[in-house]
């Protein structure tokens, strides 16, 4: 067995440690979501907490890890009485992101469950973390449907199995931890919601601590065991305070005047529903248990509000998560004073805050600053250099239709375009291909139907064999690549014009961002075209590329549509499954070399040739118009829209239109 690095060992990091521990003093915190670039220690900290968690009694034989104490009446391998049990260490059950449905809830035994009437289940990753640490790198890529499964069983504390009107339910508390890099897409905000904590990490800047962080990493490659020995006091102290703090736990008084600074904290902050409030609630009570004291001070409102509302304050997609600091000390001094126990005679000694606030060193933790160029007295961004022009802010975003691939897909789930999936409605049946996921109970009833006599059937059950079994096929919708090609030379230089493009790009993305698509930003400019942002599934990158994307010089339109060409065939290769929709944005003008209209029209028949949906956006202006946007469209295949067309109620058919020209 692997030795994991010890926990006490990690450089820095204090605000993703005290999350960590807070958790593993007081589990109905609510798990944490670490989000953060990569090589920051994120899963070295989450692994090495395992460690430090104390033993559990477990009902010997017990697939489902039930309590001795107080066994599950409901576990599938029960009923059990009660006893003294089995001590066993706390388990670190990690979630692969490509893991099945199956393979996270558990699995029945169709065919035994239709032959024989039985209950054969096979518990999954839920039942295997009962009771310890479910842990999942890169929660960001997991599918939507398996992170609700994972957060419903989060909230409830159990797991529900349906197949078929055969029903399991077997406990499923866990502390639940996921790591992200928000570069490679964000969450939901109403999944971002159902994580007690967040904690923003970053590498730290100070050479001397970088050094320390290469020593020790090195120190433990080359004696895992010999390393961990040498901090194995250290893991021990932490162990015993764990342990000292959930005992001290139940004691520990929230005083009224605390929880007023709890409730004005999350008013001022305007953060929704009720959840906040709960979640600073307990995490300031494991704060004060943490520090060894049995009253919440204003210290620990304070650290809780921290740790538990940037991840809760985003208003929409691009919104950059953090917490403003100066505001949160206003309130609180507002509301402090109003109970005896929230002042600490001694802030020195045992009685000081929880943890130590993060400081403006510890990266995007705290405060808003930095999401947005800072702004002259016009309200434009300033040049970030002398003789670069200012890039152009986007206009608001509005609502736009949906644009869609024609024809039926079989790409990631997603809320775009039509497609065969494991969740939707059922459509067909077909014999299944490897395991049975989603039986089609009609379908298999009659394969066996005509094979009862023959196989000896004398009682009332059904005699099924495997070969009868039929595979529900199903139709949902796919998220798609919505590559935008943005026209960003001279002609569309003008300030208001931009700002009018960029606005109506914004509004594609963030339309992108609810339907699950990944989206790419290719620009053309000058003499060449650029690929602003690969294909990604953060939409708030691609708004970032967009709103310092630099304008000016000639149009080489067919150089942006061959390096749009090559994105998408590099993509294919990638992700065969998962299909384009290609959204150019121009006024289809072409300047620069021979023959440039000729030579774009010759790229764009690329795209038709290959079967590529595309939508062109045409930014023509002013009463003289030369129509060459919707030229350009019919040789790509696609159909062309205005920006005023663009918008959700203005451009009824637009995707008919789309799929009669792809047909």
């Amino acid at each position: 067995m692997t030795t994991p690095f010890p926990f006490t060992a990690v450089v820095g990091q204090d605000d993703l440690r005290l999350a960590l521990l807070l958790n593993a003093v007081s589990p109905a915190v609510g798990g944490v979501l670490v989000r953060g670039e990569k090589g920051t220690a994120k899963s070295t900290a989450v692994r090495a907490l395992s460690a430090l968690m104390p033993q559990v009694p477990v009902v010997a034989g017990c697939r489902f890890s039930c309590d001795p104490g107080a066994p599950d009446p409901a576990c599938p391998d029960g009923p059990h009485e009660a006893g003294a049990g089995t001590p066993r260490p706390a388990r670190m059950v990690e979630l692969p992101v490509g893991a099945s449905e199956d393979r996270l809830v558990g699995a029945l035994d169709i065919e035994r469950a239709l032959a024989e009437g039985v209950k054969a289940f096979e518990p999954g990753l839920l039942a295997d973390a009962h009771r310890g640490i479910l842990y999942v790198d890169e929660v960001n890529l997991l599918h939507d449907h398996l992170v609700d499964l994972l957060l419903d069983a989060a909230a409830m504390g159990a797991s529900y199995v349906e197949r078929e009107g055969v029903s399991v339910r077997h406990a499923a508390r866990f502390l639940l931890v996921g790591t992200m890099n928000p570069e490679e897409g964000e969450l939901r905000p109403q999944l971002l919601d159902r994580f007690g904590l967040t904690v923003e990490v970053a590498a730290s800047r100070e050479p001397e601590q970088r050094v320390e962080v290469v020593r020790r990493r090195l120190a433990y490659d080359d004696d895992p065991g010999g390393f961990a020995a040498r901090w194995a006091d250290d893991e021990a102290a932490v162990r015993q305070r764990i342990v000292a703090a959930r005992e001290l736990l139940p004691s520990v008084r929230l005083g009224d005047g605390a929880l007023r600074q709890i409730a004005a904290t999350c008013a001022a902050f305007e953060v929704d529903g009720m959840r906040a409030d709960i979640v600073m609630a307990r995490t300031a009570t494991a704060l004060a248990a943490w520090a060894g004291r049995t009253d919440v001070l204003a210290e620990d409102v304070r650290q809780a509000a921290l740790l538990a509302l940037p991840h809760r304050r985003r208003r929409n997609p691009f919104d950059a998560p953090g917490l403003d600091e100066d505001k949160l000390d206003e309130t609180l001094e507002e509301f402090s004073g109003d109970d005896e126990s929230d002042e600490d005679p001694d802030p020195d000694g045992p009685g000081g805050g929880g943890g130590q606030p993060p400081s403006e060193s510890d990266g995007p933790q705290g405060g808003e600053s930095g999401a947005r160029p800072e702004a002259g007295e016009d309200g434009e961004p300033q040049a970030s250099g002398a003789g670069e022009q200012t890039p152009a802010r986007a206009s608001e975003p509005f609502r736009t239709k949906v644009l869609s691939v024609p024809g039926i897909g079989e790409g990631a789930a997603g809320r775009r375009s039509r497609a065969r999936t494991e969740h939707g409605r059922t459509t067909g049946a077909r014999r299944p291909r490897g395991a049975l996921t989603k039986l089609h109970l009609a379908a298999t009833v009659q394969a066996a139907a005509p094979h009862q006599r023959a196989r000896g059937r004398s009682g009332r059950g059904l005699v099924v064999r495997r070969d009868d079994l039929r595979q529900a096929v199903r139709e949902g919708r796919e998220g798609n690549l919505v590559l935008f090609v943005v026209d960003a030379s001279g002609s569309m230089a003008a300030r208001q014009r931009m700002s009018a493009v960029k606005g109506a790009v914004l509004s594609l993305l963030l339309d992108a961002y609810q339907r699950r698509d990944k989206v790419g930003l290719v620009t053309f400019r000058g003499t060449a075209g650029d690929v602003a942002l690969p294909p990604t599934s953060s939409v708030d990158a691609a708004a970032v590329r967009l709103e310092s994307l630099p304008t000016g010089g000639r149009t080489p339109l067919a150089a942006g549509l061959l390096k749009a060409h090559e994105v998408l065939r590099v993509e294919r290769l990638r992700d065969p499954a998962r299909r384009a929709l290609v959204v150019l944005v121009t006024d289809g003008r072409a300047t620069g070399g021979p023959e440039p209209v000729a030579l774009a029209g010759r790229a764009a028949r690329l795209f038709a040739a290959d079967g590529v949906a595309s939508v062109v956006v045409d930014c023509e202006s002013g009463p003289v118009r030369l129509g060459l946007a919707g030229q350009l469209a019919g040789e790509l295949g696609g159909t062309a829209v205005t920006l005023d067309e663009l918008r959700a109620e203005s451009i009824a058919g637009l995707v008919k239109d789309v799929q009669r020209r792809a047909a």
